[in-house]
């Protein structure tokens, strides 16, 4: 691993480099800028770099290891915000053009906590609209270029800007959200780790909405590890979400390298598999027989739950999106992106005895499943049923941009509205060099059994070394 360009390198390493004199804070944080410099015009993962800022926080955080104060594994470790995120001192766009440019105030409390363990911000990074869109494209500050494709291939969403900048090495680590699959879908499609926390698990204080019941925080890293020490951070209650409250903090690190034997896995095949790519199916299939190998219990299971939701319509979603967005849909929906205005326009015609329907019945979905996955840790599917495809095929018209984004959100989009957590990493690569994600779904609130999985797969396969080539990029 120490072979690989310092880019490449997860967290964990970083971070043994700022404490043995390797490197320092500032030198990294001027080398992530460098390669941001040389890569975000044909990659657009940023649509707001700030290199004054992050130079001044990298200088105080060396100042502070300087004097002998250690702030723990992240100090001085940069890191890229979804412009969904509250940075005070920052504007958020939400990656459109309808709201206030003004810088904010207040902080988002996940980058208030990870500001306190001494990160650094490099800067926004693009995201759908609104954060409404699984397919990553957007009209108004440019589609991100997925790094595995030298064609304009679409690199997921909403988190598409978080998951170019991981992936093509311009941040070791980037924030995203997750209202189904946002931080799932872009982490398969592009080769990093994405980690989906349940909500009510990190607080969204500070984060645009789009949805108040499914709305999820979580990273996409370089590695599980990486994603476990972000996730430490994170977690805790926070009045100012009321999901949080009464949520106990759990230790994720402590379990994590415990191995699988003996973890329960299930395989859902008659739901997560419908439609799929031949070879996504063959990885993931393989990737099971990799956690039998650890010793883990893999089998197929049936998970009517599961089958139900994908029948579901987005009513809940669309409801929500549509009161939050009230006034900008009847002055400014003109202005909105065209594979998102249409949409939050057309979700204003849901009623509101469907809304709360629709929200009994998948409580009851939420609590049969218990009684499904009792004896069962992890689900096993693919993050996305499809890979990476051209922007031209998918944006064709927006009827071909849904089909596809049905394809990419399904089985994601059952861990939102099932209230589960979930893991994505690398299982695999097509024959045309595009990544395979590996989802593995937990029961809520357990994040630290989905990360030891993931951990475990890791480290018996060596996805997590595979980088992509960018000299089309101007590497």
């Amino acid at each position: 691993m120490s072979d690989r360009p310092i880019h490449y390198r997860p967290i964990t390493q970083l971070a043994s480099m700022l404490r043995s004199g390797e490197t320092t804070p500032t030198a990294l944080t001027e080398h992530f800028l460098t390669r941001i410099e040389s890569l975000n015009g044909p990659l657009n993962a940023f649509n707001l770099v700030t290199a004054d800022r992050a130079l001044s926080e990298a200088k105080s955080a060396e100042a502070l290891l300087a004097t002998g104060r250690d702030l723990g594994p992240l100090h001085g470790v940069p890191y890229g915000v979804k412009d969904i995120y509250d940075v005070a001192g920052l504007p958020t766009t939400a990656g459109s053009r309808t709201l206030n440019s003004a810088p904010k105030t207040e902080e988002s409390e996940v980058t208030r906590k990870l500001a306190a363990a001494g990160m650094i911000v490099l800067g926004k990074t693009v995201t759908v609209e609104f954060a409404k869109g699984i397919v990553g494209i957007n009209h108004i500050q440019g589609t991100p270029h997925n790094p595995w494709c030298q064609e304009h291939c679409v690199p997921g969403g909403s988190s598409a800007g978080t998951a170019v900048a991981v992936a093509s090495g311009m941040a070791p680590m980037g924030l995203g959200s997750d209202t189904g699959g946002s931080v799932r879908v872009p982490a398969g499609l592009s080769g990093t780790v994405g980690l989906k926390s349940t909500v009510g698990r990190i607080s969204r204080f500070g984060v645009f909405p789009l949805s108040w019941t499914f709305d999820s925080i979580g990273p996409l890293t370089r590695t599980v590890e990486d994603a476990a020490l972000i996730y430490q951070i994170l977690q805790g209650e926070d009045p100012r979400d009321e999901s949080t409250l009464g949520v106990r903090p759990e230790d994720a690190l402590v379990s994590m390298k415990t191995g699988v034997k003996g973890i329960r896995i299930g395989i859902p095949q008659h739901t997560f598999f419908e439609n799929v790519d031949t070879e996504v199916e063959k990885a993931v299939m393989e990737a099971g027989r990799v956690f039998r190998d650890l010793g883990a219990l893999v089998e197929n299971i049936p998970y009517p739950e599961a089958e139900a939701v994908t029948k579901m319509s987005a009513v809940i979603n669309g409801v929500e999106a549509a009161v939050i967005h009230e006034e900008r849909l009847k002055t400014q929906a003109e202005l909105m992106d065209p594979v998102v205005g249409p949409r939050m326009l057309s979700e204003r015609d849901y009623q509101a005895t469907d809304y709360v329907k629709m929200l009994r019945e998948l409580k009851e979905l939420q609590i049969s499943q218990m009684e499904t996955l009792r004896d069962v840790d992890v689900v096993l599917s693919p993050s996305a049923r499809i890979p990476a495809m051209p922007v031209a095929t998918v944006d064709k018209s927006l009827a071909v941009y849904l089909d596809f984004a049905e394809q990419y959100i399904t089985n994601s989009n059952v861990g939102n509205r099932l209230g589960l957590c979930g893991l994505s990493l690398p299982c695999g690569f097509t024959s045309r060099g595009l990544p395979i994600g590996l989802l593995l779904n937990g029961k809520p609130f357990q994040e630290a059994m989905v990360l030891r999985a993931g951990y475990a797969y890791e480290q018996a396969t060596t996805w997590k070394d595979v980088f992509p080539d960018l000299s089309w990029a101007g590497e």
